[in-house]
């Protein structure tokens, strides 16, 4: 994945977060993916429901496992968003731990959709300006 990533936050996973494989399940990862995006938009001044105005709903997920998450590990959630049109654009996730040797480790590559939605109305609804400008900016 060769995009630049503007935000990133640490993660740690929680004995909650195995399943029973003993390792995260794709479950928790869509959860981690989801905990990620709402620091980043928080970070930006926003919120999924306050979008500079609007909401936003996730439209579609694709997910690409790279290594295993164990109890313990840390993981390093790195954020961008990008692909706007009119009422959309894709958030990118690139996730990684450390080993105790201090390798970096790909854990998964993520994408979300996501449009925007006036709740109100119960219909899509055109990308602010501001949100669009502000996560550009990063």
């Amino acid at each position: 994945m060769s995009k630049h990533f503007s935000f990133s936050v640490k993660i740690p996973v929680r004995i909650t977060d195995l399943n029973y494989g003993g390792h995260v399940g794709n479950d928790t990862i869509l959860s981690i993916l989801h905990e990620a995006r709402m620091q980043y938009l928080v970070h930006y001044g926003f919120t999924e429901m306050n979008f500079a105005g609007v909401g936003m709903i996730m439209s579609d997920v694709t997910i690409e496992f790279r290594n295993e998450i164990f109890y313990g590990d840390i993981i390093k959630a790195s954020v961008t968003a990008s692909d706007f049109s009119k009422v959309s654009f894709n958030i990118y996730y690139n996730l990684e731990k450390e080993t105790k040797q201090g390798q970096i480790t790909p854990v998964a590559y993520a994408k979300t959709g996501m449009v925007c939605f006036d709740y109100e109305k119960k219909k899509i609804t055109a990308i602010p300006d501001d949100a669009k400008t502000r996560l550009l900016k990063s």
